[in-house]
Formats: C-alpha cells, structure tokens, sequence
C-alpha cells in the first residue's frame, strides 16, 4: 500500500477487502478493525461475472447508504479487478465522488523480478482467454506477457486448473515460437522477505505444468526487428 491508500483504508466508515493469505488478512484487521472481506461471494461452479457483479452491488450499497467506502483488492486495483472500475463508473454516473488509488501489479514486479525492460523490446500484455478467442496476434521480436493462465477458458469459478486450456495455448504460440523456447510461469511475492515464486521451463512442458491461480506467463522475445534504413534516414539516424 500506498501512504495515501493506507490513508483512506483506515479512515473508510466501511472498508471492503479482497486478498488471497491470511497474513494479509490479519494486517487489514489491525488496518482497520471494522474491514469486511468480499472473499464469501466467490462460490464453486458460480459465473464470475455474478460474482463481481455481487461485490460491485454491496461496494455501492455502502456508499448509497451514505458512508465513505474504501475497497482494497490484492495486485494493482485497476489491473484485472472488475469490480473496482464497474463501482467507480456506476458510482460517478449516480453522482458521488469517487477515485482509484495507484498501486503495484504483477506486471511490475515481474520486470524487477526477472530483470526484464519493456523498452528493449516492447512488450504485449493479455489476458490469457481473451488473447485465445481474440486470436490476438503476437510480434514475436518483443516479450509478451500473458495474464490469468491457469483459468482459461473458464468462465465459472472453480480451484481445478485449467489443462486444457494450456494445451490450447502452447499450440497457439506454436505459430511463432519453437518447441524448445523458454517461458516463464511467475508469481510475485506479497511478502517483503519472501521470494518470487519463478519457473522456467520450455514451452513445450508448459501444458503439463500446474500454475498457480495467481501466475503470469512471460515469453522472451526471439531475436529484434532489423532497423528499417529508410525510416532512420528519415529520422536523421
């Protein structure tokens, strides 16, 4: 947390959370000792979409009721969190002032993490599913980094992994990247002291492996772009 996202954590009349340890949990207690978790929507074989549209409905419940609400969730609130944006929308569209406070995500840990710069290569950045049934396409000279892999193709909450959903994906890189090239299954650390969980393996291992809920996928780049001589004429290069 942020000095000013503490700020309002613990000054909020209701204060909302959602986050995935007990340590966390137990910090948010003393944070705030009337802080309510969202964690009791999520329900086995329920639409995610109902879920979040359970936690978007209770946010704003609180805040129609006249109280100042916080809502703290895991990683970078903005980042994959529909709740946080559909409650600001709705909120401002009713007229109440409300605000999203910066964070950490995932992807930026991975770039401390694996020493990766997103200006060397440029970088993509998907969700896993939607990169899939979008046929999203792939510039295989810049990194890419893939979201939520242990959940695609699923649409209903559920802790099983998602097999073959891998599967899928491992065939799709195939279009740019051989068998043997290396990817990276990463999870960041919420601890100070504890490290990163990193695992390296080559793509072709990565439909038998078993990720977290929480993992990103990062693909190296293979070799760069040539530089195009007409454009650094033009460009006095």
């Amino acid at each position: 947390m942020t000095p000013e996202a503490r700020q309002a954590f613990e000054g909020a009349d209701v204060a909302l959370y959602l986050v995935t340890d007990p340590l966390a949990r137990a910090w948010i207690a003393k944070l705030n000792p009337s802080s309510q978790s969202l964690q009791d929507h999520y329900k086995p074989g329920k639409p995610r979409q109902e879920i979040y549209d359970e936690m978007t409905r209770r946010i704003l419940g609180h805040v129609r009721a006249g109280s100042n609400v916080c809502a703290a969730f895991y990683g970078h609130p903005g980042v994959f969190v529909y709740p946080s944006h559909a409650a600001i929308r709705k909120a401002r569209n009713e007229g109440y002032p409300a605000r999203m406070l910066p964070a950490v995500s995932a992807e930026d840990c991975l770039f401390s993490d694996l020493g990766v710069d997103p200006g060397e290569s440029g970088c993509q950045s998907y969700e896993a599913t939607d990169f899939l049934i979008r046929r999203r396409p792939v510039d295989p000279t810049a990194a890419l980094v893939l979201w939520q892999v242990a959940v695609i193709g699923k649409s209903i909450y559920s802790t099983e992994p998602a097999t073959t959903g891998l599967a899928v994906l491992v065939d799709y890189l195939h279009t740019w990247y051989a068998d043997d090239h290396a990817v990276t299954l990463y999870e960041a650390s919420p601890y100070p002291l504890v490290g990163s969980a990193v695992k390296r393996l080559r793509l072709r291992d990565l439909s038998d492996s078993e990720p977290s809920p929480l993992s990103t996928l990062y693909v190296p780049p293979l070799e760069p772009r040539p530089r195009d001589p007409e454009m650094l004429s033009r460009l006095g290069l």
